[in-house]
């Protein structure tokens, strides 16, 4: 089994089938050939994504039974309140597939300091007036552009977004574009707590 940590750059899809005029991850990541992410990530947020040919912990991961955390950082448009990041941890009203649906309860909390992050290749826009604070979001759900929705429907657009974590695994000093292997004993130690 092959078991792999990326991070996954801005503006790139979480595939490695090619799309006319988008980059995929087979522009930045070479693995052998039955090797796909486990889930995805959406086109304009970046971070941690798992590649691997591990049909088991592919199920495990995906599969809403077995809740994980998901852990994201999330640059928002505005001087986000108190109000707002209560909202967010006791669930809110977003539209998926043209439903409305009650996010659970989850941890959201404001950085203090501006976690750091490695620079964007098209940096968000900066505007003096206007604050950009960083939030942190862990959610044991993964619904349809779920955190974006979820920041907008309190009134503070999603500006930039990052998964850092799944349960422990974290991309803690790996740049955009880049991959490290894992072996399974430690990859399952950090997501399920096995071996």
């Amino acid at each position: 089994m092959e078991y792999y940590i990326i991070y996954k750059p801005y503006l790139v899809l979480s595939q490695f089938s090619a799309v006319e005029g988008k980059q995929t991850l087979a522009d930045y990541f070479d693995v052998p050939k039955d090797v796909y992410p486990v889930g995805r990530l959406d086109f304009d947020s970046e971070g941690l994504l798992i590649l691997t040919n591990d049909k088991q912990l592919n199920n495990r991961l995906l599969n809403p039974l077995f809740a994980h955390e998901r852990e994201y950082w999330v640059q928002v448009d505005g001087a986000v309140t108190k109000e707002a990041i209560e909202q967010m941890q006791k669930g809110v009203s977003i539209n998926i597939d043209g439903k409305q649906y009650r996010t659970k309860p989850c941890t959201a909390s404001l950085f203090l300091e501006p976690p750091i992050v490695p620079e964007r290749n098209l940096p968000i826009r900066f505007r003096k007036e206007i604050p950009a604070p960083w939030v942190q979001l862990v959610l044991k759900e993964g619904k349809n552009r779920q955190v974006r929705k979820m920041t907008a429907s309190v009134g503070f657009p999603t500006l930039r977004l990052i998964r850092h974590r799944i349960e422990k695994l974290a991309i803690e000093s790996i740049q955009p574009g880049k991959m490290i292997s894992i072996n399974q004993k430690d990859i399952y130690k950090l997501l399920f707590n096995q071996f």
